[in-house]
């Protein structure tokens, strides 16, 4: 059996690479990709510290799958604006985004 530390261990590698994507990128299409890897360490870390406290049960799997659906729901509405930012300015730079004033 893997050990639990691994599973907190890639979680957080994952973690750390998202707010890094974050931080660093300025392509709002790379931002979202970057908040996805986010979300996945926290199911990573919902699934494993489920499997390790009480593996008869799925509730860490319940949770997950409740954050891939809120973050489903998340990327269509966010690719949506960066679609309607791209239409207006022909770009998809965040940057871009602070000048769509009236």
């Amino acid at each position: 059996m893997v050990p639990l530390e691994n599973y907190l261990a890639l979680s957080a590698i994952v973690f750390a690479l998202g707010v890094y994507g974050v931080l660093a990128r300025r392509n709002a299409v790379m931002i979202l990709m970057s908040v996805e890897l986010m979300l996945n360490a926290v199911n990573i870390n919902f699934v494993a510290f489920a499997a390790y406290l009480d593996p008869g049960r799925i509730v860490g799997a319940i949770f997950a799958v409740f954050i891939i659906t809120v973050a489903a729901a998340e990327v269509g509405l966010a690719l949506a604006i960066v679609i309607r930012l791209f239409r207006n300015r022909a770009t998809a730079n965040v940057d871009e985004a602070a000048t769509m004033k009236w």
